[in-house]
């Protein structure tokens, strides 16, 4: 009973905490913000988490841990490339839009603390793109594709996905959006980038 008690709080706090660094972002949000958000004292948020760092990074692996067996399972398919590609902008884009902070988090935290993705990367599940730049290179030897690297074809990927919602506001104010047209945008790139890709690497 009390192990259950103990995660129903951790999950509460973890909640809380989301909540709270999407209104206010990292630097913004405070630990007394966070602790009143999950409804518990100071003191108990401290005793789960001894610095907000400590509770960002719970917070970024908890949510990395519901988007990563996704991009795994749609990389290391029997499907083919042109199926991978609409298969990871839909996945990929559906998960942002409901954790729309992310982006910027984990460049922010790139930037002040490159060896935190390293420790994710060498953990349990991390998305792992052997087969794809496999399958790349046999679909280009094959006719399918012209010629590209499998990893210039999955930073192609990532930029064409990424880059919206780290640039969100940016994006608003060149083409004149509010936050339910930016959305909508959004949900049309699923196919538009999909479609985009596919185009231009396809023979």
């Amino acid at each position: 009973m009390l192990k259950s008690k103990d995660e129903n709080t951790e999950n509460q706090i973890l909640n809380a905490a989301e909540n709270v660094f999407q209104r206010k972002g990292m630097d913004g949000a405070r630990m007394q913000e966070i602790a009143n958000e999950a409804g518990i004292n100071k003191a108990m948020l401290h005793y789960y988490y001894r610095s907000k760092q400590l509770l960002f990074e719970a917070v970024f692996k908890k949510a990395f841990s519901l988007l990563a067996p996704q991009l795994n399972k749609v990389l290391n398919d029997d499907s083919s490339i042109e199926v991978k590609i609409i298969s990871f902008t839909h996945n990929y884009i559906s998960f942002i839009i409901k954790h729309p902070y992310l982006p910027n988090f984990i460049i922010q935290e790139l930037n002040r603390n490159p060896d935190f993705i390293l420790k994710m990367k060498d953990g349990k599940g991390f998305p792992n793109i052997k087969k794809f730049k496999a399958q790349v290179t046999a679909e280009v030897e094959s006719g399918i594709l012209k010629p590209i690297k499998g990893e210039q074809l999955f930073v192609n990927i990532l930029a064409l996905n990424i880059f919206p919602f780290v640039a969100t506001p940016l994006i608003q104010a060149f083409v004149n959006i509010d936050d339910k047209s930016f959305k909508r945008l959004m949900e049309e790139r699923k196919i538009e980038v999909a479609d985009f890709i596919i185009n231009a690497i396809k023979n």
